[in-house]
């Protein structure tokens, strides 16, 4: 079992940066060898952003590649994301979400442990 806490949603403006963080139960985000990053707007269906694998090899959407960076501490057991130029279309709830088998995928079908989410609000 993982359980993984998001947080770092905040409301900004338009062509803002924000750093979202998720922590894994106890520290870690064992057993789980991939540890991704997805996203739900209104309306829409979730969405993965990257994705980053045990053995550092990243994964990430060509619809935020450019503006978006996923990394992990592994000292701190923390995955991050973080965002810069954000768009009013970047309003969602992002999610945390962490998978058991030896992948590297955005679909959300692969992952099999989610956070709560954290909201991000860009206005313009």
């Amino acid at each position: 079992q993982v359980r993984l806490v998001e947080s770092g949603g905040d409301s900004v403006q338009a062509g803002g940066s924000l750093r979202l963080s998720c922590a894994g139960s106890g520290g870690s985000f064992s057993p789980a060898f991939m540890v991704a990053w997805f996203r739900q707007g209104p309306g829409r269906e979730r969405e993965g952003l990257a994705s980053i694998r045990r053995d550092g090899a990243t994964i990430v959407a060509d619809s935020v590649k450019g503006r978006f960076t996923i990394s992990k501490d592994n000292y701190a057991n923390t995955l991050y994301l973080q965002m810069d130029s954000l768009k009013p279309e970047d309003t969602a709830m992002y999610y945390c979400a962490a998978g058991v088998r030896w992948l590297l995928t955005l679909a959300p079908s692969d992952y099999d442990y989610w956070g709560q989410g954290t909201r991000v609000t860009v206005s313009s």
